[in-house]
Protein backbone atom coordinates (compact mmCIF):
# COMPACT_ATOMS: atom_id res chain seq x y z
CA UNK A 1 0.00 0.00 0.00
CA UNK A 2 1.29 3.42 -0.93
CA UNK A 3 -0.38 5.32 1.54
CA UNK A 4 1.56 7.14 4.15
CA UNK A 5 1.58 8.15 7.94
CA UNK A 6 2.11 11.26 9.18
CA UNK A 7 2.72 10.70 13.45
CA UNK A 8 3.34 14.08 15.68
CA UNK A 9 5.26 12.86 18.74
CA UNK A 10 4.06 15.87 21.25
CA UNK A 11 6.11 16.78 23.90
CA UNK A 12 8.30 13.77 24.17
CA UNK A 13 11.04 15.66 26.22
CA UNK A 14 8.85 15.97 29.08
CA UNK A 15 6.32 13.69 28.72
CA UNK A 16 7.68 9.70 28.41
CA UNK A 17 7.72 8.10 31.34
CA UNK A 18 7.36 4.59 31.48
CA UNK A 19 8.39 3.83 28.27
CA UNK A 20 5.47 5.55 26.60
CA UNK A 21 7.72 6.33 23.71
CA UNK A 22 7.17 2.92 22.34
CA UNK A 23 3.81 3.74 21.58
CA UNK A 24 5.33 5.88 18.94
CA UNK A 25 8.06 3.18 17.66
CA UNK A 26 4.99 0.42 17.48
CA UNK A 27 2.74 2.70 15.44
CA UNK A 28 6.00 3.03 13.19
CA UNK A 29 6.67 -0.95 12.70
CA UNK A 30 3.08 -2.27 12.33
CA UNK A 31 2.27 0.98 9.57
CA UNK A 32 6.28 -0.43 7.53
CA UNK A 33 6.05 -4.03 8.15
CA UNK A 34 2.78 -3.24 5.58
CA UNK A 35 4.64 -1.13 3.56
CA UNK A 36 3.58 1.80 4.33
CA UNK A 37 5.30 5.07 5.02
CA UNK A 38 5.37 6.66 8.27
CA UNK A 39 6.86 10.12 8.95
CA UNK A 40 7.19 11.19 12.43
CA UNK A 41 8.06 15.08 13.85
CA UNK A 42 8.62 16.06 17.40
CA UNK A 43 6.97 19.02 18.87
CA UNK A 44 8.14 20.05 22.54
CA UNK A 45 6.66 22.85 24.21
CA UNK A 46 6.93 26.30 22.91
CA UNK A 47 7.26 24.84 19.60
CA UNK A 48 4.75 25.20 16.71
CA UNK A 49 2.63 22.70 15.00
CA UNK A 50 0.93 22.23 11.89
CA UNK A 51 -2.82 21.60 12.29
CA UNK A 52 -2.72 20.21 8.92
CA UNK A 53 0.22 17.63 8.87
CA UNK A 54 -0.42 15.12 11.67
CA UNK A 55 -2.82 12.03 11.06
CA UNK A 56 -1.80 11.02 14.32
CA UNK A 57 -0.94 12.68 17.66
CA UNK A 58 0.65 10.65 20.48
CA UNK A 59 0.86 11.96 24.14
CA UNK A 60 2.71 10.37 26.95
CA UNK A 61 2.86 10.45 30.47
CA UNK A 62 5.09 12.49 32.90
CA UNK A 63 4.63 13.42 36.89
CA UNK A 64 3.11 16.86 38.25
CA UNK A 65 6.11 18.74 37.19
CA UNK A 66 6.41 17.68 33.86
CA UNK A 67 2.58 18.04 33.62
CA UNK A 68 3.16 21.99 34.83
CA UNK A 69 5.59 22.27 32.14
CA UNK A 70 3.36 20.34 29.42
CA UNK A 71 0.67 22.46 30.63
CA UNK A 72 2.22 25.56 29.88
CA UNK A 73 3.61 24.57 26.37
CA UNK A 74 0.34 23.02 25.30
CA UNK A 75 -1.93 26.47 25.64
CA UNK A 76 0.45 28.12 22.71
CA UNK A 77 -0.61 24.62 20.76
CA UNK A 78 -4.54 24.32 21.95
CA UNK A 79 -6.00 25.89 19.02
CA UNK A 80 -3.63 24.04 15.98
CA UNK A 81 -4.09 20.58 18.16
CA UNK A 82 -8.34 20.91 18.46
CA UNK A 83 -8.31 21.97 14.60
CA UNK A 84 -6.50 19.11 13.94
CA UNK A 85 -9.10 16.60 15.49
CA UNK A 86 -11.63 18.75 13.41
CA UNK A 87 -9.92 18.04 10.28
CA UNK A 88 -10.24 14.12 10.99
CA UNK A 89 -6.71 13.40 12.57
CA UNK A 90 -6.14 10.85 15.71
CA UNK A 91 -4.80 11.64 19.14
CA UNK A 92 -3.61 8.90 21.65
CA UNK A 93 -2.55 10.07 24.89
CA UNK A 94 -1.34 8.43 27.87
CA UNK A 95 -2.16 8.90 31.68
CA UNK A 96 -0.64 12.65 32.12
CA UNK A 97 -1.80 13.18 28.69
CA UNK A 98 -5.13 11.95 29.64
CA UNK A 99 -5.13 14.91 32.46
CA UNK A 100 -3.67 17.78 30.30
CA UNK A 101 -6.48 16.88 27.70
CA UNK A 102 -9.31 17.15 30.42
CA UNK A 103 -10.66 20.24 31.92
CA UNK A 104 -8.05 20.65 34.81
CA UNK A 105 -5.80 18.17 37.04
CA UNK A 106 -6.10 19.31 40.72
CA UNK A 107 -2.78 17.93 42.45
CA UNK A 108 -2.30 16.83 46.01
CA UNK A 109 -0.24 19.37 46.60
CA UNK A 110 0.01 22.70 44.61
CA UNK A 111 -1.88 25.09 42.16
CA UNK A 112 -4.24 23.29 40.10
CA UNK A 113 -2.67 22.39 36.26
CA UNK A 114 -5.50 24.30 33.56
CA UNK A 115 -6.18 21.51 31.05
CA UNK A 116 -6.99 21.63 26.94
CA UNK A 117 -10.70 21.04 27.88
CA UNK A 118 -10.78 18.51 25.05
CA UNK A 119 -12.26 15.95 26.66
CA UNK A 120 -14.76 16.31 29.75
CA UNK A 121 -13.22 15.30 32.20
CA UNK A 122 -11.34 16.37 35.48
CA UNK A 123 -8.86 14.62 37.63
CA UNK A 124 -7.82 15.13 41.66
CA UNK A 125 -4.57 13.97 43.24
CA UNK A 126 -5.91 11.29 45.48
CA UNK A 127 -4.06 9.52 49.08
CA UNK A 128 -3.14 6.32 47.24
CA UNK A 129 -1.53 5.28 43.95
CA UNK A 130 -2.46 2.69 41.70
CA UNK A 131 0.40 -0.06 40.09
CA UNK A 132 -0.48 -2.75 38.95
CA UNK A 133 -1.17 -4.63 35.94
CA UNK A 134 -4.66 -3.65 34.39
CA UNK A 135 -6.96 -4.69 31.81
CA UNK A 136 -9.67 -3.21 29.90
CA UNK A 137 -12.28 -3.85 27.21
CA UNK A 138 -12.57 -1.46 24.40
CA UNK A 139 -15.03 -1.36 21.75
CA UNK A 140 -14.18 0.75 18.73
CA UNK A 141 -15.45 0.21 14.84
CA UNK A 142 -17.96 -1.86 15.78
CA UNK A 143 -15.47 -4.56 17.38
CA UNK A 144 -14.60 -5.30 21.25
CA UNK A 145 -11.07 -6.42 22.54
CA UNK A 146 -9.28 -6.70 25.85
CA UNK A 147 -6.77 -3.99 26.35
CA UNK A 148 -3.66 -5.18 28.74
CA UNK A 149 -0.99 -2.39 30.29
CA UNK A 150 0.74 -1.13 33.51
CA UNK A 151 -1.13 1.62 35.81
CA UNK A 152 0.57 3.87 37.92
CA UNK A 153 -0.95 6.72 38.70
CA UNK A 154 -3.16 8.74 42.30
CA UNK A 155 -5.25 10.28 39.84
CA UNK A 156 -8.83 10.17 40.81
CA UNK A 157 -10.99 11.03 36.94
CA UNK A 158 -14.49 12.07 36.90
CA UNK A 159 -16.15 12.00 33.32
CA UNK A 160 -18.80 14.94 32.50
CA UNK A 161 -21.68 14.48 30.53
CA UNK A 162 -19.43 15.08 27.49
CA UNK A 163 -17.27 12.18 27.55
CA UNK A 164 -17.17 8.76 27.68
CA UNK A 165 -14.87 5.89 28.50
CA UNK A 166 -12.43 4.46 26.54
CA UNK A 167 -12.79 0.84 28.01
CA UNK A 168 -14.47 -0.60 31.02
CA UNK A 169 -12.59 -2.11 33.68
CA UNK A 170 -11.47 -6.09 33.78
CA UNK A 171 -8.94 -6.04 36.45
CA UNK A 172 -7.09 -3.12 37.82
CA UNK A 173 -7.98 0.78 39.45
CA UNK A 174 -9.30 2.27 36.07
CA UNK A 175 -9.87 6.40 36.67
CA UNK A 176 -10.62 6.01 40.04
CA UNK A 177 -10.90 2.41 41.31
CA UNK A 178 -15.00 2.88 42.29
CA UNK A 179 -16.87 3.39 38.86
CA UNK A 180 -15.50 0.79 36.38
CA UNK A 181 -14.76 3.47 33.86
CA UNK A 182 -10.90 3.37 32.01
CA UNK A 183 -9.93 6.25 30.03
CA UNK A 184 -11.90 8.34 27.68
CA UNK A 185 -13.34 9.38 24.26
CA UNK A 186 -15.67 12.24 23.28
CA UNK A 187 -18.96 11.21 23.35
CA UNK A 188 -19.45 12.67 19.67
CA UNK A 189 -17.61 10.03 18.14
CA UNK A 190 -14.51 11.91 17.29
CA UNK A 191 -11.11 10.45 17.18
CA UNK A 192 -9.80 11.59 21.02
CA UNK A 193 -8.57 8.27 23.06
CA UNK A 194 -7.17 8.52 26.19
CA UNK A 195 -6.43 5.41 28.66
CA UNK A 196 -4.46 5.45 32.00
CA UNK A 197 -2.31 2.24 30.69
CA UNK A 198 1.68 2.85 29.97
CA UNK A 199 3.61 -0.84 29.04
CA UNK A 200 3.68 1.23 26.47
CA UNK A 201 0.67 -0.09 26.04
CA UNK A 202 0.04 -0.37 22.21
CA UNK A 203 3.31 -3.41 21.93
CA UNK A 204 1.33 -5.46 23.69
CA UNK A 205 -1.99 -4.53 21.61
CA UNK A 206 -1.54 -5.05 18.03
CA UNK A 207 -5.19 -4.84 17.59
CA UNK A 208 -5.64 -1.14 18.90
CA UNK A 209 -2.27 -0.22 17.48
CA UNK A 210 -3.80 -1.65 14.38
CA UNK A 211 -7.54 0.32 14.57
CA UNK A 212 -5.63 3.54 15.62
CA UNK A 213 -3.34 3.23 12.09
CA UNK A 214 -6.70 2.53 10.05
CA UNK A 215 -8.24 6.36 11.73
CA UNK A 216 -5.16 8.28 10.96
CA UNK A 217 -5.28 6.78 7.56
CA UNK A 218 -8.57 7.75 6.70
CA UNK A 219 -7.91 11.42 6.90
CA UNK A 220 -6.43 11.90 3.92
CA UNK A 221 -6.47 8.14 2.09
CA UNK A 222 -10.14 7.07 2.54
CA UNK A 223 -11.46 3.93 4.70
CA UNK A 224 -8.92 1.72 5.07
CA UNK A 225 -8.64 -1.76 6.40
CA UNK A 226 -5.34 -3.31 7.33
CA UNK A 227 -4.24 -7.33 6.39
CA UNK A 228 -3.39 -9.11 9.66
CA UNK A 229 0.26 -9.69 10.80
CA UNK A 230 1.99 -12.47 12.24
CA UNK A 231 1.58 -11.20 15.53
CA UNK A 232 3.06 -14.59 17.54
CA UNK A 233 5.12 -12.33 19.94
CA UNK A 234 2.74 -9.48 20.69
CA UNK A 235 0.12 -12.08 21.50
CA UNK A 236 2.50 -13.79 24.33
CA UNK A 237 3.28 -10.29 25.32
CA UNK A 238 -0.69 -9.02 25.70
CA UNK A 239 -1.53 -12.78 27.28
CA UNK A 240 1.48 -12.57 29.81
CA UNK A 241 0.33 -9.24 30.69
CA UNK A 242 -2.90 -10.10 31.29
CA UNK A 243 -1.87 -13.23 33.53
CA UNK A 244 0.13 -11.21 35.56
CA UNK A 245 -2.85 -9.24 36.20
CA UNK A 246 -5.17 -11.94 37.19
CA UNK A 247 -2.69 -12.87 39.12
CA UNK A 248 -3.01 -9.51 41.15
CA UNK A 249 -7.16 -9.88 41.29
CA UNK A 250 -8.41 -9.00 44.90
CA UNK A 251 -4.81 -8.16 46.11
CA UNK A 252 -4.41 -4.56 47.39
CA UNK A 253 -1.83 -3.12 45.38
CA UNK A 254 -1.84 0.48 45.61
CA UNK A 255 0.33 2.64 47.51
CA UNK A 256 -0.63 5.16 49.46
CA UNK A 257 1.10 7.94 48.26
CA UNK A 258 1.43 10.34 51.49
CA UNK A 259 3.85 7.43 52.90
CA UNK A 260 5.68 7.10 49.98
CA UNK A 261 9.59 8.54 50.69
CA UNK A 262 8.83 9.20 54.58
CA UNK A 263 11.15 7.11 57.00
CA UNK A 264 9.50 4.36 58.73
CA UNK A 265 8.08 4.90 62.30
CA UNK A 266 10.16 3.35 65.03
CA UNK A 267 8.99 0.68 66.69
CA UNK A 268 7.57 0.65 70.37
CA UNK A 269 8.94 -1.62 73.47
Amino acid sequence: MAADLRVLHLHPSVLNVAGDGGNVLAIQRRAGWRGIGVEVRRADPGEAIDPAWSDLTVIGGGQDTEMRVASEGLRGQAAALRASVEGGAVVFAVCAGLQLLGRVYIPSAGEAIEGLGMLDLETRGGPERFMQHAACRVELDDEAETVVGFENHSGLTELGPGAMPFGSVLLGAGNNGRDGTEGARPADGSSVFATYLHGPVLPKNPWLTDRLIERALARRHGAVRLEPLPDETERRAHDEALAAAERARGRRTAIRAATLGRPAAPRRR
